[in-house]
């Protein structure tokens, strides 16, 4: 159960979210914001990413997609894995 507290925020409790965490997700990629609250003490919030006003921090480390949308195999991954690992501690 969610307590409505404005257009886009909502007040829901930690059970609710673990039983629901699909609907959660889905509704903050259309932009709603949820308090996370556990014994009526609030304890996080989740919001979209813009709203952190830091999208420019994110970069890509590995792409798992290919050129024909199939992924990638476990190999392949793994030696993408060690090859930034590698080239992060040099």
């Amino acid at each position: 159960m969610s307590i409505k507290t404005n257009n886009m925020s909502s007040i829901i409790g930690l059970k609710d979210l673990r039983l629901n965490t699909g609907k959660y997700v889905s509704a903050i990629e259309k932009g709603r914001s949820f308090t996370v609250v556990r014994r009526s003490r609030p304890i996080f919030k989740m919001m979209p990413v813009d709203e952190w006003g830091d999208e420019g921090v994110w970069k890509t480390l590995v792409d798992f997609r290919d050129k024909n949308g199939n992924g990638i195999n476990a190999r392949d991954l793994l030696k993408m894995l060690n090859k930034i690992d590698k080239n992060e501690k040099a």
